[in-house]
């Protein structure tokens, strides 16, 4: 019991970890693709975690079934042929256009409340992932295990200091923005989803670990995900428009409340950076791994070089441009994995 239990904690903090990066744990996510569009953001979040259960349970069972490896075997076998291929490459892009949105928001971080020069927060952040990320999957437990549990104990503690002090927040206007929330959803909890293939499938392929505890891990993840997020939700929604001008939104909100709470909350914001970093390098360094017979730490450094550059784009202009882009990608291969798994029941 107290086995199955570790297990599914460190599955769920794992889950937990890969999503929460630069863009959620920021604020800057949640409010693009959620906050914008008002109080019927919440209804967005609950159905984000449908998708999350639904998908999180298809690609475990099939990645099982057909003992996969790495979120390129998933791709192909799900999408044969050339769509295959191109939803492959398009995700192979994304990965690298995550982590480097994650670097970018940490260049944005030290340079926000530190001020120091963006490169160098990059910079320092690579570094750090790759040393983790080069102790494989060891390394990404480890780092989940330590993170997510902070994560959460600071954001319920910034949401409930916030409910504390008198603020006339259920009463100010939110402006309404145009097009379908439903939509936004299904592309924000997509893209997530198809992040958490890189992890999920090679989990999947862990002797210790069962389809039960495997998906139970994905569930709980899930639901406390989706309460993290609707909590960051509520915090931006109350501080419109005054967090418009913000590259970090939550990091304004928590200026209100206390410096040690600001503080806090910029630890736990790099270092969920660093975890959605590591868990995206070591993606791609398995895909790599496994495709070109590249050995994981070369493949690993190789991703590390690559993606510095495309940082340099910035950490808002990455999320708004590039996210719903990938987004229309993941709806795909969604689509895919529900009809493949139906027809091989």
């Amino acid at each position: 019991m107290k086995k199955n239990f570790k297990i599914i904690s460190t599955v769920a903090g794992i889950f937990i970890g890969t999503v929460v990066g630069a863009g959620l744990a920021s604020g800057q996510e949640i409010f693009q693709f959620f906050s914008s569009y008002g109080y019927k953001s919440f209804l967005g979040l609950i159905f984000c975690a449908i998708i999350y259960i639904t998908i999180g349970f298809i690609i475990i069972k099939l990645s099982m079934k057909f003992n996969l490896h790495s979120y390129k075997d998933i791709i192909s076998l799900t999408s044969p042929g050339v769509l295959g291929k191109i939803i492959n490459i398009m995700t192979s892009f994304f990965m690298i256009s995550s982590c480097s949105i994650i670097l970018a928001g940490s260049g944005a971080l030290f340079n926000q409340y530190f001020n120091i020069p963006k490169w160098l927060g990059i910079m320092f952040t690579l570094l750090v992932s790759l040393i983790i990320t080069l102790k494989n999957t060891d390394g990404l437990i480890k780092i989940n295990s330590v993170i997510v549990p902070m994560l959460i104990l600071t954001i319920v503690t910034t949401f409930t200091l916030y409910l504390m002090l008198p603020r006339n927040f259920l009463y100010n206007p939110v402006p309404i923005k145009k097009g379908s929330y439903i939509l936004s959803s299904i592309l924000y909890g997509g893209f997530n989803i198809l992040c958490c293939s890189g992890v999920l499938v090679p989990l999947s392929s862990e002797n210790n670990i069962s389809f039960k505890n495997l998906f139970l891990g994905v569930f709980i993840g899930s639901i406390v995900l989706t309460v993290i997020s609707a909590m960051i939700n509520f915090l931006l929604i109350s501080n419109i428009p005054f967090i418009f001008k913000y590259e970090i939104p939550l990091l304004y909100v928590a200026s209100s409340l206390s410096k040690s709470i600001q503080f806090a909350l910029l630890l736990i914001i790099w270092c969920e950076m660093l975890s959605t970093e590591v868990s995206d390098i070591y993606s791609i360094g398995k895909a790599l791994e496994s495709t070109f017979n590249l050995s994981y730490i070369k493949s690993t450094i190789l991703m590390s070089i690559i993606v510095i550059p495309v940082s340099q784009i910035g950490f808002k202009n990455l999320i708004t441009f590039l996210y719903p882009a990938f987004g229309f990608i993941s709806i795909i291969f969604m689509v895919q994995c529900i009809c493949f798994y139906i027809k091989n029941r």
